[in-house]
């Protein structure tokens, strides 16, 4: 029997009981001297009048408290109801099973958003919210990573990372992803950046995505230069190999019919020689640019910055070139720990601290270099390299990098390019500033 027949028959019992009571209430009050038995049956029908009442109204109290449990998220309630009849128990059943559905939704709805917070919070690119009031908020921890330098939440308070970032933030509009440069570390980079409008609370956010690319750029750079590079050697060790052997051949034998007699033969033996010396050093000069064509191969291994920091310094010390500059060495904080292949690094930063000290020999009589490892805010390593020379014009600062590019006089534009080769190998970046003695400052962040 269901909850519908029961209501019905349960409904029926308590109505015949309230029109029998009644009943009885009426014949009492026409028979005289019956006065307890009018009071009895007065009593018997107000209380089956509020039986029947008591009955009508259940089914609009669990309803009402039902809804009441759904408006206000109180999904605790029970409405099972044993022993008492009349359909009670089915309706009951009913209501605990759509309290039991809203709360197994509510529980899938919560490990949905949990999931989707814990994909946005790990995403690897970094993202930021601005709403319609122009507040930027960092949504996750590649952006909390990346963008450590600014204080605010104001589309202008990221110029720190560059004008044109801050630029980017601020628009309105939202198109096809572009390149903006970014300062980060003190370095500049180049990003991707792209914007998209999402809803959210009845009002509309932009999502930025701020994709760093410099790496890749980086990358097809130097696969670019190495590619260069290797065709350009291969050409002309094939053309200078039989030069150079034939100069060297020919100087032999016109060594052999020098006898001192004839100064014409002695004329062109200083010739041959000659020619002979100078496709050695173009044999040679080629051969050094060999090695940039090869991908330098990484070890990387944490490590502790001081002690190798103090070899590095007796190794320079030992130099020609570290002999005649006073030099500094400063490890912030003392436990500094870096992350790169030691041999490598060395190999880099013995040629800047080489460079350094020859280009202030040159430019000062208390020639200076010093060499600086600092923790950056990103949480990366930061080396700085500067000296009192005379440094870099502004505009030279980007070429010192590229291969065959050198302004020194028996430079071979090797030992800058290939120092680039390495940091970029470390997924690093190097770049060349003004030092605070007036020369070149070189920072590397790895």
């Amino acid at each position: 029997m269901g909850f519908r027949s029961r209501f019905a028959l349960g409904l029926g019992l308590r109505l015949g009981l309230l029109l029998l009571t009644a009943f009885a209430f009426v014949q009492t009050l026409s028979i005289p001297g019956l006065g307890a038995a009018r009071l009895v049956a007065a009593l018997i029908c107000l209380g089956a009048a509020a039986a029947l009442w008591r009955f009508i109204q259940r089914t609009n109290v669990e309803l009402a408290r039902f809804i009441e449990a759904v408006r206000f998220g109180d999904l605790s309630q029970g409405f099972k109801r044993r022993f008492e009849g009349s359909g009670f128990a089915e309706l009951g059943e009913a209501l605990d099973e759509g309290i039991r559905k809203l709360r197994d939704e509510r529980h899938n709805l919560s490990d949905a958003n949990r999931f989707y917070e814990a994909v946005l919070d790990d995403a690897p690119t970094p993202l930021l919210t601005v709403d319609e009031e122009g507040r930027v908020e960092l949504a996750n921890k590649a952006a909390r990573r990346l963008l450590v330098r600014h204080q605010g939440v104001r589309p202008e308070d990221f110029a720190e990372y560059g004008d044109a970032f801050a630029k980017a933030l601020a628009g309105g509009a939202v198109g096809r992803p572009r390149l903006v440069p970014l300062m980060i570390d003190g370095v500049p980079q180049t990003a991707m950046v792209s914007a998209a409008v999402v809803h959210r609370l009845g009002g509309l956010v932009r999502v930025v995505a701020v994709q760093p690319i410099q790496g890749e750029l980086n990358a097809v750079e130097i696969a670019a230069q190495s590619d260069l590079v290797r065709v350009l050697t291969h050409e002309i060790m094939n053309s200078m190999t039989p030069v150079t052997s034939l100069a060297h051949s020919a100087a032999d034998l016109i060594a052999k019919v020098d006898k001192g007699g004839d100064p014409d033969i002695a004329d062109a033996r200083a010739a041959v020689e000659t020619l002979a010396r100078r496709a050695d050093g173009v044999m040679g000069f080629v051969e050094s640019y060999r090695q940039i064509s090869r991908a330098p191969e990484v070890r990387r291994r944490m490590f502790e910055v001081k002690p190798w920091a103090l070899e590095l310094e007796a190794l320079f010390r030992a130099s020609p070139a570290g002999d005649q500059a006073e030099f500094a060495l400063s490890v912030e904080p003392e436990a500094l720990t870096i992350d790169c292949d030691p041999d490598l690094m060395c190999q880099v930063l013995l040629n800047l601290l080489k460079n350094g000290a020859e280009a202030a020999r040159s430019h000062s009589d208390a020639p200076r270099i010093s060499l600086a490892f600092t923790r950056a805010r990103s949480g990366r390593a930061q080396i700085e390299v500067s000296d009192n020379g005379p440094g870099v014009p502004e505009a030279l600062r980007q070429d010192v990098f590229l291969p065959f590019f050198t302004t020194k006089a028996k430079g071979t534009g090797v030992g800058l390019s290939l120092a680039r080769q390495v940091i970029l190998a470390h997924r690093g970046a190097i770049t060349i500033d003004a030092g605070p003695d007036g020369g070149a400052l070189f920072r590397i962040v790895i």
